[in-house]
């Protein structure tokens, strides 16, 4: 055997001599130049985990068939892969189509998310009604859609849909009211603000109303009954003398017998201190409760017969302060919740009786007490009566800083009070009244803050929204200085 393999015979191996095997290598090139080539057959395919890319010969196999639609390119493939005119606007760049399609995604589902913000809105301010009646036109804007989205352009079709959702916002059935046919209603608190608003629009809407107040002589009275009708009646009532409230009940009695009495308004409410608890003295913790709970308990319960007799409506004007810590007003909060608390009892213990109760939760509003001459007064007095050690503890200036701070808040005070008016009206005429209206700006973030966030943050955005008040005198670094010096 030689070094290459060949033996002195000229043969190797396998028995080839060096010609025979050259002239077997031009025959196979040759077969192979003939025939078409055949692909090796493709391995088994594992499973694809999630993520993982297929392998490129698969991809390739999966190419979309010709005049398929091609998602990637846009536009329909012509044979051989490219992508074809057939989309028309969508394109046939790499990627186009996609972008394409992602605007429309984008700005129809904007459309959807204005139009579905808007009903919200309106059925919050208790404008429309959401229920079946929705439903049909709500279906046909969505065929509307999808035929835009396939005949028409994009600024076209969303032109047309957005006409579209215009429409059905302004044909929105409105909530159904209760025929107000010389129903008779009480109102308390009519001197001023919320009372005297609601008893003057209450009149022009063809009610019977008893519209209380403190004086009947005092100028917001003597206003309220030239600007209404003879239909409107002014009674004298201190929600703090059982007799007034008796008086009232028999008043009401003798001319509303025979049909009932439909609604009570309960709007009178007292506030007369703006200071921490401690400084607050206990005196205006009772006359708060007096008016604000204790007062409007025993009108209400003398009412229930007429009320019930009537299958009519309760609606109580509370306040956020009685269910938010707010600085300064621990007096008045805590009056407000207990009242918030006894309505909603109200509320549950009539339902047999027909008898719907409503809460009115008001944002700030600019009413009768948005006088910064009274709260003036009325610090110089919190502050002339303090005890002396007190007094030292916290500061005059202590006093002084929440007072100013308070009265730069009422600058802030909504005049409109359009909204607080509208609440109460649909408390007493809406079929379906809902449990708790809150007029006024500002309230949905300032209750999502109470429920769902920490407690300080809670603290933190009462005192930056209402009051914050300086350190008490006792507190601050100076003093520290000062008494370790001595």
């Amino acid at each position: 055997m030689g070094w290459d393999g060949i033996d002195g015979t000229g043969r190797d191996e396998a028995g080839w001599t060096e010609l025979g095997r050259a002239e077997a290598s031009r025959a196979a090139r040759s077969q192979t130049r003939a025939e078409p080539s055949r692909a090796p057959p493709s391995p088994p395919v594992s499973p694809r985990r999630p993520g993982q890319l297929l392998p490129l010969a698969r991809r390739r196999r999966l190419r979309p068939a010709p005049g398929a639609y091609n998602r990637r390119g846009g536009g329909r493939t012509r044979p051989g892969g490219a992508p074809g005119a057939g989309a028309g606007a969508r394109g046939a760049g790499g990627g186009g189509g996609g972008r394409m399609e992602r605007a429309e995604r984008w700005a129809y589902g904007a459309l959807w998310a204005a139009l579905g913000g808007s009903l919200a809105l309106r059925a919050a301010r208790r404008d429309v009604v959401l229920g079946r009646a929705l439903l049909v036109p709500l279906a046909l804007l969505a065929a509307l859609q999808s035929l835009c989205r396939a005949c028409l352009p994009l600024p076209l079709g969303l032109a047309l849909a957005a006409a579209a959702a215009c429409l059905l916002l302004s044909r929105a059935p409105p909530r159904r009211l209760l025929p107000v046919a010389g129903r008779a209603v009480l109102v308390t608190g009519c001197d001023s603000g919320f009372g005297q608003a609601t008893a003057r629009h209450l009149d022009a809407l063809g009610f019977r109303v008893f519209a209380s107040v403190l004086d009947p002589r005092g100028p917001g009275a003597q206003e309220l009954q030239k600007s209404c009708s003879p239909r409107l009646t002014l009674l004298q009532m201190d929600l703090t003398k059982p007799e007034d409230i008796q008086r009232v009940l028999q008043h009401i009695q003798a001319h509303t017998n025979s049909s009932g009495l439909w609604g009570l308004v309960n709007n009178a409410g007292f506030n007369d201190i703006i200071a921490d608890a401690e400084l607050s003295p206990l005196g205006n913790f009772r006359t708060c409760m007096e008016v604000n709970f204790f007062g409007s308990l025993e009108l209400t319960k003398g009412l229930l017969p007429l009320l019930r007799s009537a299958g009519g409506r309760i609606v109580t004007v509370s306040s956020p302060a009685g269910d938010l810590p707010f600085p300064c007003l621990s007096a008045y909060g805590a009056s407000k919740a207990a009242l918030s608390l006894l309505m909603d009892t109200f509320r549950s213990e009539l339902q047999p009786w027909g008898v719907k109760v409503s809460l009115i939760l008001p944002g700030y509003f600019k009413t009768g007490t948005c006088d910064p001459a009274f709260w003036n007064l009325r610090k110089q007095q919190l502050v002339a009566r303090l005890p002396q050690e007190l007094l030292q503890a916290y500061g005059e200036d202590y006093v002084e800083e929440i007072n100013r701070q308070f009265i730069q808040f009422m600058k802030v005070a909504v005049e409109d009070l359009s909204a607080v008016v509208n609440s109460i009206t649909d408390g007493l005429l809406a079929a379906n009244p809902a449990v708790r209206y809150y007029p006024g700006q500002g309230l949905g973030l300032m209750y999502f803050i109470h429920r769902y966030l920490p407690y300080f943050v809670r603290d933190l955005f009462l005192k930056g929204l209402f009051i914050n008040p300086k350190l008490p005198r006792a507190l601050r670094p100076e003093q520290h200085t000062e008494a370790k010096e001595a």
